[in-house]
């Protein structure tokens, strides 16, 4: 794992923190408690605090084509589109789920730094791949059901 791929996972994980990721360690799943940015270390809790050097653990995460029908609406209008009531006929939203289905994210226009941090929110909060570490081999896909406490 070079640099750019540790700061780019310690990044994100300590993003997901407030959201119970949970993380293998090749051995087992453990949930992530704490990241250590300057020392790229993780702390992972089983019966006591554990751990680990970034390079030694990956975080499972849902690929974005996971979403289910409820969620991807659920995420557009996180990102605040989707306030008429027929936004499921329009083009933005045809192109926004053709992404979402192609492991993509689509934004049809600008949106307001609120929405976006919304949006974001929702997909950290979901267990998300929104940023493409599985495709990096830095995050395993989560099976079915792992997240089930959302």
């Amino acid at each position: 794992m070079d640099l750019k791929e540790k700061e780019l996972l310690l990044k994100d994980l300590s993003a997901r923190l407030p959201y119970h990721v949970i993380v293998s360690t090749g051995e087992e799943n453990l949930e992530l408690v704490k990241v250590d940015i300057l020392n790229e270390k993780v702390y992972l809790f089983s019966e006591s605090f554990l751990e680990f050097d970034i390079s030694e653990i990956k975080p499972y995460l849902r690929s974005m084509s996971s979403m289910t029908e409820d969620e991807i609406i659920g995420l557009y209008k996180a990102f605040g589109f989707g306030y008429y009531s027929h936004f499921e006929l329009s083009e933005e939203w045809i192109s926004f789920k053709d992404s979402i289905k192609n492991n993509m994210l689509f934004i049809p226009y600008p949106i307001w730094t609120d929405d976006y941090i919304k949006g974001i929110d929702f997909l950290l909060r979901n267990h998300f791949n929104y940023r493409g570490l599985i495709e990096k081999e830095l995050a395993l896909k989560a099976p079915e059901g792992m997240y089930v406490w959302k």
